[in-house]
C-alpha cells in the first residue's frame, strides 16, 4: 500500500507541474490572442490542479491503517475523492458553456477581435502535452488501481479533448468564422460534462457494493473448483469497496470430513483466491456439508 501511495504521489507532483506552467501558458495566449475558447481551456487546466490536490487528499486518506472506529479500513474516502472531482469538473464544463451561450445569443461573438496566432500555438500545445499527461497518470492509476487516479487521468484527457474544440475555433474564427470560437466553448461544455458523469457513475458503483465485472467472477469460480476437496461452488458473492475487492464464498465438500479436513479446504480456498486476484482485500469462505 504504502509503495502505491508514493507513486500516486509521484505521478500527482509532475501533473500538478505541468498544469500550472499550460494554464498559465493558455490564459495568457488567450488573453494576447484574444481568444475567449483558450481563455476557457485556461480555466479548465487551472482546475486540473485543484481535482489533483483532492486526488492526493483522498489517497493519503484512503491509505490509511484500520483502526477502531473503521475496522474495515478507509478505501472508499478514495471513491469520496472521485466524487468530489466529478462535481469540480462538472460544475467547470457547465460555467464554460453558459458563458459560450450567452456569448452567442448575445451577437458578441463577430464583434470581438479574430483570435491571434498564439492562441493557436497554444492549442497545439495543450494537446500534446495534456494526452501525454493522460497515459501517463493513466498508466499509474492501472498499475496501483486507483479509482481517483484513473479519475484525473480522464480530467486530462477531457483538457486534450476541450483544446481540440478550441483548436477548431480559433482555427474557425482565424478563417472568417468569429462565431466558432464561443462555439467551441459549449463542445468543450459538452466535453468536461460526458467525462464528470463517467467518473461520478465509477466512484458511486464502488461506494454502493457493485459486483465486480462477470468475466472477473467467471475466473473466480473456475479457481475456486479446481481445489482440492472442493466438490462445488454453492455462492459467490463479490463487491467492489474502493480501488478493492471484497469475496463471500460458500462451497460444497464431503459432509463426512472432520472440522479441520473442512477447515483445511477452506483455507486453502482462501488463500489461492488472494493469491490469483491481488485486489481481493478480504476473503470469507464458509463451508457446507453435500
Amino acid at each position: 500500500m504504502e509503495q502505491e501511495k508514493k507513486t500516486a504521489m509521484r505521478v500527482s507532483a509532475v501533473t500538478i507541474v505541468w498544469n500550472v506552467i499550460l494554464s498559465i501558458f493558455k490564459l495568457i495566449a488567450g488573453i494576447v490572442g484574444h481568444s475567449g475558447a483558450m481563455i476557457s481551456d485556461a480555466v479548465h487546466s487551472a482546475s486540473d490542479v485543484f481535482s489533483t490536490i483532492i486526488v492526493i487528499l483522498g489517497i493519503n486518506i484512503a491509505s490509511r491503517q484500520s483502526d477502531d472506529d473503521h475496522q474495515y479500513g478507509h478505501d472508499r474516502l478514495e471513491c469520496v475523492a472521485a466524487i468530489l472531482l466529478a462535481v469540480v469538473l462538472f460544475a467547470t464544463g457547465i460555467g464554460i458553456g453558459i458563458g459560450g451561450i450567452n456569448k452567442i445569443i448575445e451577437g458578441t461573438a463577430g464583434k470581438d477581435e479574430i483570435p491571434g496566432m498564439i492562441a493557436l500555438i497554444a492549442a497545439v500545445a495543450s494537446i500534446v502535452v495534456k494526452e501525454g499527461m493522460f497515459w501517463y497518470t493513466r498508466s499509474a492509476a492501472k498499475k496501483i488501481n486507483s479509482g481517483a487516479l484513473m479519475a484525473d487521468a480522464w480530467h486530462h484527457r477531457s483538457d486534450a479533448l476541450s483544446s481540440v474544440g478550441a483548436l477548431i475555433g480559433i482555427g474557425g474564427a482565424r478563417l472568417g468564422f468569429p462565431v466558432l470560437d464561443p462555439i467551441a466553448s459549449v463542445v468543450i461544455c459538452v466535453f468536461i460534462v460526458k467525462a464528470a458523469y463517467d467518473i461520478f457513475k465509477d466512484a458511486i458503483d464502488k461506494m454502493v457494493d457493485k459486483s465486480c465485472d462477470e468475466e472477473t467472477e467467471e475466473k473466480m469460480c473456475r479457481l475456486i473448483e479446481e481445489q482440492q476437496g472442493v466438490l462445488k461452488v454453492d455462492v459467490l458473492r463479490t463487491r467492489l469497496f474502493g480501488a478493492k475487492m471484497y469475496v463471500d464464498i460458500e462451497i460444497a465438500a464431503d459432509g463426512d470430513i472432520t472440522l479441520r479436513e473442512g477447515h483445511e479446504i477452506a483455507q486453502a480456498v482462501h488463500d489461492k483466491v488472494e493469491e490469483e486476484f491481488p485486489l481481493v482485500k478480504h476473503c470469507m469462505v464458509h463451508v457446507n456439508p453435500l
